[in-house]
């Protein structure tokens, strides 16, 4: 079977797609990789995170987001009352690039279609962006994290929220307060999403501060 026919839907795709990565040869990644890494979490969850590439304890492990910053992102997770198994998590790219450097545009050009079919099969309500180089693909361009963050994106009619990967805030402890508050927003918004799918009408806005 050609590696982009993956026909299955849900969680079987899911399955499927994943079966394909692991022999994907595109791009010259495949040569140092230790495994591809694919995704985890709720094959239909609400919500997806979408970091720029696995780093070293996520080849060995084959999962996204294992290390220290992953570590980071379950205690994030877990201020907002989710959990890893409630949400979708992963990658712009499938293999760790060298030393951990930041992706090259041909080698994301050579992954991209995977992500898309991830998404299209997750079908989620939200997607959180963490990062500038998953946040500049999503939304086709390259303003920087800063601006991608003060504003209102979708991606193919899904909501995007922009914030920093959590590997930028263990190298800037003070990105955290700006990043707490992305994630407010994020838990705000599931709320909505909730909302909307019990009937529950919002409440008006009273403008008072916090």
């Amino acid at each position: 079977m050609p590696e982009t026919a993956v026909e299955k839907s849900g969680p079987a795709g899911l399955v499927e797609l994943a079966r394909v990565v692991s022999a994907c040869r595109r791009c010259p990644l495949h040569a140092s990789r230790t495994q591809t890494v694919f995704g985890v979490g709720n094959p239909g969850a609400q919500v997806m995170f979408i970091g720029e590439a696995p780093g070293r304890d996520e080849d060995l492990q084959g999962e996204p987001f294992v290390g220290r910053a992953g570590q980071l992102l379950t205690k994030i997770l877990a201020a907002i009352d989710l959990k890893r198994e409630d949400v979708y998590i992963t990658n712009v790219l499938k293999c760790r690039p060298p030393n951990n450097r930041d992706p090259q545009e041909s080698e994301v050009r050579c992954c991209e279609s995977y992500l898309k079919r991830q998404i299209e099969l997750v079908r989620p309500k939200l997607i959180c962006a963490l990062g500038r180089i998953a946040a500049q693909w999503l939304l086709q361009t390259t303003a920087p994290l800063a601006a991608l963050r003060a504003g209102e994106h979708t991606y193919q009619g899904i909501r995007i929220l922009p914030t920093y990967h959590p590997a930028a805030l263990l190298r800037n402890p003070g990105l955290k307060r700006e990043a707490w508050e992305d994630f407010k927003k994020l838990k705000s918004l599931l709320e909505e999403l909730q909302d909307e799918r019990a009937g529950i009408a919002p409440s008006p806005d009273s403008g008072e501060g916090v």
